[in-house]
């Protein structure tokens, strides 16, 4: 099924719990560990308290692509915001609203008066990268992590 952005298409941040349970269902297609409902919301919850930010595109009441996002600073690139999570739902992917919603993200940043916008992106997510590099973004490193677990 193919949707396209309607006028009914509207971004907002998840602020309430019935807000970020919404989420969840599409959250899972890239965070598929977060398999609990329940433990999405309190992990949600808590990394708001530190900043993190979790915004929504809605079509006709189906939440369709969401973004989370931090307000950081560092001594390299100066005031950044950081895409944690960026995702349109498997269904209605190609039907503008993941493009509709890093637009509205990187709004947020030029309003926040950042100096740039980073996100980290798997090797294997194509699609990903097309619509990164389609709104300007250039890939500019190699990300390393060490598992301490």
């Amino acid at each position: 099924m193919t949707l396209i952005i309607t006028e009914e298409t509207e971004i907002q941040r998840a602020s309430t719990e019935e807000q970020i349970r919404s989420c969840h269902r599409v959250m899972r297609q890239l965070r598929p560990h977060l398999t609990e409902e329940q433990t999405f919301v309190e992990q949600v919850q808590r990394q708001m308290s530190e900043g993190y930010q979790l915004a929504y595109c809605q079509d006709r009441g189906e939440v369709r692509a969401l973004a989370g996002f931090r307000f950081l600073e560092f001594l390299a690139w100066g005031k950044v915001l950081y895409i944690d999570d960026l995702i349109t739902d498997s269904e209605t992917r190609r039907s503008g609203h993941g493009g509709k919603l890093l637009k509205w993200v990187i709004e947020q940043g030029k309003k926040a008066k950042c100096d740039q916008v980073h996100l980290d992106s798997g090797p294997q997510r194509h699609d990903a990268h097309r619509l990164y590099l389609n709104h300007g973004f250039k890939i500019i490193g190699h990300h390393f992590a060490l598992d301490l677990k």
